[in-house]
């Protein structure tokens, strides 16, 4: 993958990250907090908890961090993959956001 190709999935999952929030807010009462500075997005539950996802340019990863641990992901060239085989990005960040907020969230792309 080019450095372009690469920026370009990476911002458009960043964007993903930010409508889920904001969808999730408007359909459920689990008040997530989003704040974005350049390749980092921060989300803060109503407990204060966070999970913290940021881009890594020179590896080509997103990189997520959260209550379970840090995750590096890589795009395979259809999604972006935990890189020790645990699962894709958007189905981990639902596993963690429900855990962490105590109900059932759905992010996807």
């Amino acid at each position: 993958m080019t450095d372009l190709e690469y920026q370009d999935r990476a911002e458009a999952l960043l964007r993903a990250i930010e409508l889920n929030c904001d969808r999730i807010n408007e359909d459920t009462d689990a008040d997530i907090d989003n704040q974005r500075v350049g390749g980092m997005i921060t989300l803060t539950f109503a407990n204060r908890s966070q999970i913290v996802i940021n881009l890594q340019k020179p590896l080509h990863e997103v990189w997520m961090a959260a209550r379970a641990g840090g995750f590096h992901y890589k795009h395979d060239g259809r999604a972006w993959m935990d890189t020790k085989g645990n699962g894709e990005f958007f189905a981990n960040l639902s596993r963690y956001a429900s855990e962490q907020s105590g109900e059932a969230l759905s992010f996807s792309f």
